[in-house]
């Protein structure tokens, strides 16, 4: 397990561009190398595909051509999304999604800590109100970025109201964004769907909802989005949250997420600290990923 965690795509680049030259082994490489980031077979193809044919335009056989081209190439693929959070609505109310397990309730935290940086006034609302374990560690995270909090007042308490309450209160206080934690599972998937649009529908009869953002923890990579498509496909999803970046050996997810959900990433979080929520740069990221 070690070793995996220790390979980088960046990492297995580095020693291809060394090379002199652009021969066979290096396509070979390349294409091995972008499978095992899991950039997804198809994505892989596409973008070999693309580059053979620009190393063919430019008649180049140096491997620094193809790294430059391969930096650009991934950047432009990242840039044709806006990854830019619209949270100029007072409040601004962001619905935040996702299954169990992916880091719904940390992430809230960070992002909460992330806008407190940026001077902003933050009311969390609690309203995954099913499990008091997720309430009390919602509310831990807030103390820590400095937000408050919309507690249930008892446990199992209609998700829908907390949200209500929350919106409320944010309006009452003139707090300026709200983040509100909704369920990941319940009973049945249709079920958790419904929930999420009576949340919906309750909140935008006193506020717009401005992002409804979809947590995803990459290293599960393809699986993970398997798991969440009911959310891309029933809950309105505005923009994707990744989890657990962790370097570059996972980063083509990053690429083949955008791709086949058309949804842009507008966060992501690459450690466990309070600070580690960043925005999502499409420039930065290829530089990161390729080297």
């Amino acid at each position: 397990m070690a070793e995996r965690s220790s390979w980088s795509l960046s990492g297995a680049l580095r020693g291809m561009f060394a090379k002199k030259t652009i021969d066979d082994e290096t396509w070979d490489d390349l294409e091995d190398a972008l499978i095992t980031a899991d950039f997804g077979p198809d994505l892989t193809e596409a973008i070999v595909a693309d580059l053979r044919t620009k190393v063919a335009r430019y008649n180049t056989t140096d491997p620094k051509d193809l790294q430059r081209m391969l930096r650009e190439g991934i950047e432009e693929r990242l840039a044709r999304f806006d990854t830019t959070l619209k949270l100029s609505d007072r409040p601004a109310v962001v619905l935040v999604v996702g299954v169990n397990g992916v880091g719904k309730t940390t992430t809230i935290g960070k992002f909460a800590k992330f806008l407190g940086n940026y001077g902003r006034s933050v009311l969390v609302g609690a309203a995954d109100t099913f499990r008091a374990a997720a309430v009390d560690q919602l509310a831990t995270w807030a103390e820590r970025a400095g937000a408050s909090i919309v507690r249930p007042q008892q446990q199992g308490q209609d998700p829908a109201s907390v949200a209500f309450q929350t919106i409320e209160r944010a309006k009452l206080e003139g707090f300026e964004i709200v983040l509100i934690d909704t369920a990941g599972r319940l009973q049945t998937k249709g079920g958790l769907m419904d929930e999420l649009t009576k949340i919906r529908r309750v909140i935008e009869k006193q506020a717009p909802i401005a992002e409804v953002l979809l947590v995803l923890d990459a290293t599960t990579g393809q699986n993970g989005l398997a798991q969440a498509e009911a959310f891309v496909e029933h809950a309105g999803v505005t923009g994707l949250v990744l989890t657990k970046l962790d370097g570059s050996a996972k980063g083509g997810f990053v690429l083949s997420v955008q791709d086949k959900t058309g949804i842009p990433i507008k966060l992501v979080g690459q450690g466990e600290g309070i600070g580690d929520l960043t925005g999502f740069t499409p420039h930065v990221f290829a530089q990161q990923l390729v080297g």
